[in-house]
């Protein structure tokens, strides 16, 4: 298998398969969406075609799982592509997690979330070939104790920074939303992770109370508080009503009255960016006029 899981090898070749016979990765953690970025991958692709073949596997019912590619099965399906360029690997299950997850790393942009399941399919995959070697059924023989540094060094994070991932795979889906759309910082986030599931939907609960995010300080005073069974919707709602070191003071808009002029879809972080952009128009709309005046 290539170090690269999009470089072709010598003895490998390029074949079209039908779009019917091709299946997404099972549990694949990146998403697929219709964005900017997709609607320039159509544009490359109604242009030139597609460049680069798919990398997928056999499976059984003569059908075949993408390993990388699934953007662009999905920006030629929308083209009208009945036959994609693919290349066929043959690859055990835990192989196809690594290489899967190895490709989709190289996107510029990759979600929070997106990286903590991906980290969490191929953390699990090594530690299984590495079981199996144990038992001698496979010549790739993983340490002990080493998988978390080996992936690090691999994808060039710090083991620290890898098991901050790992757990954050842990936070439930709203919260995981949440740190995608920058409504939570990421270390407030991976104290969250700590919370039980319970705890953090009361989270959210009180986040929406204060209108406010927690800083690390207020999450590792929560995480101390869950542990000593002591942690309640009240306690949550006093630690983020309190003013954060370098907040002189705030202004607080409940969400349902903000849903009275935007899509009910749009999260907290995305009014508060396009009030703001409102208002950064207002005031050059303003200087614009100011400067009409004097002359």
């Amino acid at each position: 298998m290539p170090g690269n899981v999009n470089e072709i090898e010598p003895d490998e070749r390029v074949v079209e398969i039908a779009i019917e016979r091709l299946r997404e990765f099972r549990d694949h953690p990146f998403k697929v969406k219709a964005d900017q970025q997709m609607l320039q991958l159509m544009e490359s692709i109604s242009q030139y075609g597609i460049l680069s073949p798919l990398i997928v596997r056999p499976i059984p019912d003569g059908v075949y799982e993408i390993i990388s590619g699934h953007r662009r099965k999905y920006a030629a399906q929308q083209l009208g592509y009945r036959k994609l360029p693919v290349i066929i690997r043959v690859l055990k299950d835990e192989d196809a997690v690594i290489s899967m997850v190895d490709s989709n790393l190289q996107r510029e942009l990759i979600r929070p979330s997106e990286k903590a399941f991906a980290y969490k399919m191929k953390y699990e995959a090594i530690r299984k070939k590495g079981r199996r070697a144990e038992c001698g059924q496979t010549d790739h023989i993983f340490p002990r104790g080493r998988t978390i540094e080996i992936m690090g060094e691999e994808s060039g994070e710090s083991p620290k920074q890898m098991q901050r991932y790992l757990k954050i795979s842990e936070l439930t889906p709203e919260l995981l939303e949440m740190l995608d759309d920058k409504v939570i910082a990421f270390n407030p986030a991976y104290e969250a992770a700590f919370l039980k599931e319970e705890e953090q939907r009361m989270l959210i609960q009180a986040m929406d109370y204060a209108q406010s995010s927690p800083s690390i300080s207020q999450m590792q005073r929560m995480k101390t508080l869950s542990r000593q069974g002591k942690l309640t919707q009240d306690t949550m709602q006093s630690i983020l009503s309190e003013v954060k070191k370098g907040e002189i003071s705030r202004v607080i808009f409940k969400n349902e009255q903000l849903y009275q002029y935007f899509p009910k879809d749009y999260s907290s972080e995305r009014m508060k960016r396009e009030i703001l952009e409102m208002l950064r128009q207002r005031i050059d709309l303003e200087h614009q006029n100011d400067s009409k005046e004097d002359r």
